[in-house]
């Protein structure tokens, strides 16, 4: 009998953690039991926030990967996740921001971090939130010999979906900035089964224009062809931040890998005293180590 390969068992792992937490859930065995509302009877969770400090009491409901969560900062689990990753990863412990005593001289990036952390982490860190058009800018499909493992750290939190093709160019930039022993703190949105889908794997010199009858993308490829694109998907809200491409599960492994990162793990853990749960296995943040 042959064995299953490395991706198989990921999906499989990913399926049976999602089964298992809904499991946990509908029996209220968590390490931080919810309680029912008094008000409505639905699930509560209390947890705090790990970038404000603020304690919270929602519904458990609420702990969706893009929903805002706390009260305070307005945070989602997502937004907490990277911070949960970056302080463990690097102290050794998942930390409240506002109780580290002082900052730390690790070195790092954002690629256009979230601003409901990215102002705490540069308080505690030596860190700065980068952008692909303003200053402080960083392309990470086109980065300078100069900037070369000078990080201990960088988070790429729904970035590389939207990076130009070919994507490999960004997950090798990443590698080459990190220093030996740093981590990169990653999330995009991934399926659990195929490979992934590029939307405009030709693309090469290209105008997204809106038109009466709805956005399109205007490409010219490299060898002089004229592609026309409708039915284009936005993040952020309708032309915004262009989706180029739905990642998959294998394809992340193989381009962290092919990338010179010596592993990387998917980070599906829960961890409910910072309100961070993952309802469904997929588009789970991950973890990739120079």
């Amino acid at each position: 009998m042959h064995g299953s390969s490395p991706a198989r068992r990921s999906v499989r792992s990913l399926l049976r953690r999602g089964f298992a937490l809904r499991r946990i859930f509908r029996r209220l065995r968590l390490s931080r039991d919810p309680h029912a509302s008094a008000s409505t009877g639905e699930p509560q969770i209390d947890f705090r926030c790990n970038i404000w400090g603020s304690s919270n009491s929602i519904a458990f409901a609420a702990l969706q990967r893009e929903q805002p969560s706390c009260p305070q900062c307005g945070s989602t689990v997502r937004d907490r996740a990277m911070v949960h990753l970056l302080t463990s990863e690097l102290l050794g412990r998942s930390v409240v921001l506002p109780d580290m005593p002082r900052p730390l001289d690790l070195r790092g990036i954002g690629l256009s971090d979230s601003t409901t952390y990215a102002e705490s982490l540069s308080r505690k860190f030596a860190y700065t939130n980068t952008h692909f058009d303003v200053e402080p800018m960083l392309d990470i499909a086109n980065v300078a010999p100069e900037h070369y493992a000078l990080y201990d750290f960088i988070i790429a939190s729904d970035v590389f979906e939207h990076v130009a093709p070919p994507v490999a160019r960004a997950f090798t930039n990443a590698r080459r900035l990190l220093k030996s022993g740093g981590v990169l703190i990653f999330s995009v949105p991934f399926m659990l089964a195929g490979d992934t889908i590029e939307h405009f794997p030709e693309l090469h010199d290209y105008l997204v224009t809106e038109s009466p009858e709805g956005w399109r993308l205007e490409n010219r490829t490299a060898d002089g062809r004229h592609q026309t694109f409708t039915d284009l998907v936005f993040h952020g809200g309708v032309g915004a931040t262009l989706e180029m491409r739905e990642f998959s599960l294998t394809a992340l492994e193989r381009e962290f890998a092919a990338a010179g990162f010596s592993r990387m793990r998917v980070a599906d853990e829960v961890f409910l005293p910072h309100g961070i749960y993952w309802p469904e296995p997929w588009s789970v943040p991950m973890v990739a180590y120079a």
